[in-house]
């Protein structure tokens, strides 16, 4: 069956710019206001690691409560990301981004005033309704109405966006609990998501068309049994090798998740013939894309992998602060944030290749280099790996959104982008799982051979980064097989 190309246009949408060498500036203007309202979620969502043991001491609980301030966000965007293919196409560009930060702003506010602990976890999931959307709405508006010959660039600022936020986060909370209480880590942040609602109900117009396109309630609860098993289970690993009690047992979520999985794979091949597939996964047959997809899998894990581990060595092995660690780990993400834009001005004229390929052998590097860290290594060593690190990620993440989404036909953008938001998602907790158990592991087995607590972890430590070396060897293989970018008329599926 063939796709409509010709959508129903609302009354008050512009219609879509035909490409050319620069942008307008009504672009310029959305562009600008998503790329800050996206990085106050971002940062938003990274702030909480530091604070989970004074926010038990607020409200008396006990560690397996609190984790539910991360884990209900995390489940929370596991379940509403995939479903952004269909918001993009369904709703403007205002009224999703409205709509978004809208939602993060009242999340916000209600974490900030909060006084008992089920009010603050019901926060974070409102929080995370509204974070979820923005990342895809973010890159589908690049990839349609940025010129293609400046998208490298565009999307080098959402690799600072995607980058900085997360090196910024345990700074931030970490200077806010050494000085104010928990509560300004809310507060703090809402005056400029305000400030982001207001400019971008001032400022942001209509831009595309909208289609009606139905929503099937099957392959909802599917997608939300799938995606939030899958990144539950594997999150609850870490604490299960830990010796740490979960809810759900992490092999059963695991499996059951897998299992609504392949149901929803199923689903979506069938609906998508008749164009109505929940997440479309037409992409996958663009060779481009899904070498591109592998590839910012393994450096999503290693990067929340590598996020995870390293405030862990630093505080318990050599003895630093937690705003300490935050300073340490900073100068990576400034590092990957300023490279951002230069590597995508470098992509825009020498495609993926010349970029992808010293990106992740850097990135191997880095994480071989991390092996050698123990117990005497200097401060400023592990400051100087963790750049070399960050660069390494910020020469692999431009380039690849940039090639992968743009192997696709126009039409598959909103899918495209919502698969690799969702696939990013399980990658983090793959990366965070794997590295947690093995250190975890490494530690109790040099604990039973007669090392010391500090050498212990730092033994674990030591596995976990081989493991991580490992998938990075990966990546340098899958490396060789990018292309030069493609237009959709080259191996990108067309719509059938």
């Amino acid at each position: 069956m063939t796709v409509d190309q010709r959508p129903a246009e609302t009354p008050e949408a512009e219609a879509a710019p035909a490409p050319e060498p620069g942008m307008s500036r009504q672009i310029k203007i959305v562009l600008g206001v998503l790329l800050v309202a996206t990085f106050v979620m971002i940062l938003n969502e990274t702030v909480m690691g530091v604070a989970l043991p004074r926010l038990m001491e607020q409200f008396e609980i006990t560690a397996a409560t609190v984790q539910w301030l991360t884990t209900g966000f995390m489940l929370t965007m596991a379940v509403v990301i995939p479903m952004t293919g269909l918001i993009l196409q369904r709703f403007t560009t205002r009224t999703v981004f409205l709509a978004a930060i809208g939602l993060f702003c009242a999340g916000t506010l209600l974490a900030g005033v909060a006084t008992v602990f089920p009010v603050l976890v019901v926060a974070r999931v409102i929080q995370a309704s509204g974070t979820a959307v923005m990342l895809p709405l973010l890159m589908t508006t690049v990839m349609t109405f940025v010129p293609a010959e400046r998208r490298g660039r565009t999307m080098g600022f959402i690799t600072v966006v995607i980058a900085v936020a997360p090196a910024i986060g345990p700074t931030f909370s970490g200077f806010i609990l050494n000085n104010l209480t928990w509560r300004w880590m809310f507060l703090a942040v809402l005056p400029i998501a305000v400030l982001a609602l207001v400019l971008g109900g001032v400022l942001i117009k209509n831009l595309g068309e909208t289609r009606p396109v139905k929503l099937d309630l099957l392959s909802a609860l599917l997608s939300a049994v799938a995606f939030s098993g899958i990144i539950y289970g594997l999150s609850s690993l870490g604490e299960s090798a830990a010796g740490n009690h979960t809810p759900i047992p992490p092999y059963a979520a695991v499996a059951v998740g897998a299992a609504s999985l392949a149901l929803f794979v199923f689903r979506q091949l069938r609906l998508q013939k008749r164009d109505a597939a929940l997440m479309d996964l037409r992409p996958f047959k663009s060779r481009s894309f899904t070498v591109g997809i592998i590839m910012l899998l393994i450096s999503m894990a290693a990067l929340f992998g590598s996020l995870i581990l390293l405030p862990i060595y630093l505080q318990n092995v050599l003895g630093l602060t937690t705003l300490e660690t935050g300073l340490v780990v900073l100068p990576g993400g400034l590092a990957m944030g300023v490279s951002g834009p230069f590597i995508g001005r470098i992509f825009d004229k020498v495609g993926p290749r010349p970029l992808v390929i010293p990106g992740s052998m850097v990135l191997a590097g880095a994480l071989g280099l991390m092996t050698m860290l123990d117990q005497n290594s200097e401060t400023w060593f592990v400051v100087v790996i963790h750049v070399m690190l960050s660069l390494g990620l910020s020469s692999l993440m431009t380039p690849l959104m940039t090639s992968s989404l743009g192997a696709l036909p126009m039409e598959l953008y909103p899918h495209g982008s919502a698969i690799m938001s969702t696939l990013q998602q399980v990658a983090g907790a793959v990366g965070t799982a794997v590295f947690i158990t093995l250190m975890t592991t490494g530690a109790a087995s040099s604990l039973d051979a007669g090392a010391t607590e500090v050498v212990a972890q730092s033994d674990g430590i030591h596995l976990a980064f081989l493991c991580g070396t490992a998938m990075a060897l990966v990546a340098v293989a899958a490396a060789f097989l990018v292309k030069k970018a493609e237009s959709p008329s080259g191996d990108a599926v067309p719509v059938h």
